[in-house]
């Protein structure tokens, strides 16, 4: 299992399209991943779950993967919050 920190940057936060990109990210990889925020944790793959976190601009979140390609899950996940989601 891999536990990595980020903070959310963009406008937004993780609302309705920077939210869509993230979990399309998710679902490109086999490992179970989820997203923390305030000791809630969610499955990353699921639109609902990540939208009841209501992670807003300098939200820090703990994403966390467990499985077969659990590095390049995280790596690129963090990363994508990082660049505020390409906007």
């Amino acid at each position: 299992m891999l536990v990595k920190e980020a903070v959310v940057n963009n406008q937004v936060g993780l609302h309705a399209r920077p939210a869509t990109f993230f979990i399309q990210k998710a679902n490109e990889y086999k490992s179970s991943i989820w997203i923390e925020k305030d000791e809630r944790r969610v499955n990353a793959k699921s639109l609902l779950g990540v939208l009841s976190l209501g992670i807003v601009k300098g939200s820090v979140i703990s994403i966390i993967a467990d499985g077969s390609d659990e590095n390049e899950a995280v790596n690129s996940l963090t990363e994508l919050v990082s660049s505020n989601f390409s906007e």
